[in-house]
């Protein structure tokens, strides 16, 4: 049963690039659609609040964790192992929130323009060569 789960899931992640090129090439839409402006919805929220929010309590645990380890924890080893323990977890959770967000990328980048998900509109651009 587990191998059927798989199999499919692994040929919907493969066919889902072509289901949106094809939905944006059937409706006249270079962006893919309704489906493809679902799927760039999706992205965007990823990337504008999901990460970062995400991001955001990871410091927290690294930062309770730092308190723990200098402040609550000073002889007792006990507390001090806690501590540790937590900046420990939540610097293995940046790595892997980093990894997740670059194939969230990759995969953007894969499906879409940049120019569809991106919302850095506001970051301030260098002129070279003036």
């Amino acid at each position: 049963m587990k191998k059927h789960v798989y199999s499919l899931t692994a040929a919907t992640l493969f066919a889902l690039p072509f289901l949106v090129k094809a939905q944006g090439l059937a409706s006249g839409d270079a962006s893919g659609g309704q489906f493809g402006d679902l799927l760039i919805n999706i992205l965007r929220f990823t990337n504008t609040v999901l990460i970062p929010f995400i991001i955001g309590i990871g410091f927290l645990v690294f930062v309770w964790g730092m308190f723990w380890y200098f402040i609550a924890g000073g002889a007792d080893e006990e507390k001090r192992q806690k501590g540790r323990n937590l900046m420990i977890y939540a610097t293995i959770g940046f790595v892997l929130i980093v990894v997740f967000w670059g194939v969230i990328n990759l995969i953007a980048g894969s499906l879409f323009n940049s120019s569809d998900i991106r919302e850095l509109d506001n970051v301030p651009q260098v002129e070279v060569g003036r």
